[in-house]
């Protein structure tokens, strides 16, 4: 079975890298309730969202330490310490992205990410490197699930929207995509992934079976 889309576009947090910003902060707030405390009233993810929109590191730093003078260590700590916010590449997606590059089939990213972190994140993880495309919403200045970064993607890659499937783990950004008419996967994990790729007549390799208990 082949398929008839051209290309897949992939997110990137939580998609192929696994990303958790309490994967820093559980160092640096030991206290359970006063680190889920700022994790939900300071460091939120309307905030972040400035930076991944545009905005440099520097100047959402100084913003939300100007409302939170007495966190501003740990404010500046988040992008001081951007690389401890991920525990690693979830590896699983990282072979299916290496599968699909391997056999010929375009492979682009779309992601909500700062324009500086991503290219600290690149330096760190070199197969954000292997995407033919990579639309970054710190760079365009728009963020999923606006239809515009959307569009900046087929302008940038030439392709329909119903010539790409998109994979996010984000409902809001899945249907944001659906909407305007691509072929669609919310992420869970990259056995389902794998299954749904192939089911789809893309060349990945199959999930590992499970372990059967002896």
């Amino acid at each position: 079975m082949q398929t008839h889309l051209r290309a897949v576009v992939f997110d990137v947090g939580n998609v192929l890298l696994d990303w958790n910003p309490a994967y820093l902060y559980d160092k640096l707030i030991p206290d359970r309730e006063e680190r889920a405390w700022f994790l939900t009233h300071v460091l939120t993810p309307g905030w972040h969202a400035e930076q991944d929109r545009g905005r440099s590191c520097a100047a959402g730093v100084a913003a939300l330490s100007e409302r939170f003078p007495g966190s501003s260590a740990l404010i500046a700590a988040f992008y001081e310490r951007w690389l401890e916010t991920i525990s690693g590449p979830i590896e699983g997606t990282v072979e299916i992205l290496t599968d699909l590059k391997r056999n010929g089939v375009a492979v682009h990213a779309l992601t909500n990410f700062s324009a500086e972190l991503w290219q600290t994140t690149c330096a760190a993880y070199p197969f954000l490197g292997d995407f033919d495309q990579a639309v970054v919403s710190g760079e365009v200045g728009f963020i999923k699930p606006d239809p515009r970064i959307f569009d900046v993607l087929c302008a940038r890659t030439g392709l329909a929207p119903a010539d790409m499937l998109f994979i996010d783990d984000r409902e809001d950004n899945v249907e944001a995509a659906r909407q305007l008419g691509f072929r669609t996967i919310r992420f869970t994990g990259p056995d389902a992934l794998a299954g749904e790729l192939s089911a789809l007549g893309f060349p990945v390799r199959q999930p590992r079976p499970a372990a059967v208990p002896a």
